[in-house]
């Protein structure tokens, strides 16, 4: 897939003419060494990992009683709808739910956090001098 878009013009450094400056790898690793992003992966973290956890084992439950509970399953609730039915139209609401959750979570928690730590990373000067360069 092409674009038509002209590529990125390279930084100076400076952050005036072309965007913010680009940070440094000693500023990166400052950054991710910080108790701040250590705080941003840990909130990520305790939210992400458990829903796709719980999420995994409620796919799982559906494939196994799919497979080895099929007289339950085929369990008439009303007219042609039966559990397998209710319990695969499920797994898409929660699906749903869990994009839902997390799009709010992210906007609440963790975008601000992220938006700090790169504000404050992209306002920093260049310390390499050019003899570094």
């Amino acid at each position: 897939m092409a674009t038509e878009a002209p590529p990125p013009l390279p930084s100076n450094g400076t952050g005036t003419d072309s965007g913010p400056a680009q940070p440094t790898t000693e500023q990166f690793v400052e950054v991710q060494e910080s108790q701040e992003f250590g705080e941003l992966r840990r909130t990520y973290r305790s939210f992400a990992f458990p829903l796709t956890i719980a999420f995994i084992a409620w796919y799982l439950l559906y494939v196994l009683l799919s497979n080895y509970a099929g007289g339950f399953m085929g369990t008439k609730l009303f007219g042609n709808v039966n559990v397998a039915l209710v319990l695969g139209l499920g797994q898409f609401a929660t699906t749903f739910l869990i994009a839902w959750l997390y799009s709010r979570h992210a906007a609440a928690r963790l975008d601000p956090k992220a938006d700090a730590i790169k504000s404050r990373l992209e306002s920093r000067p260049e310390t390499r001098t050019e003899a570094d360069a």
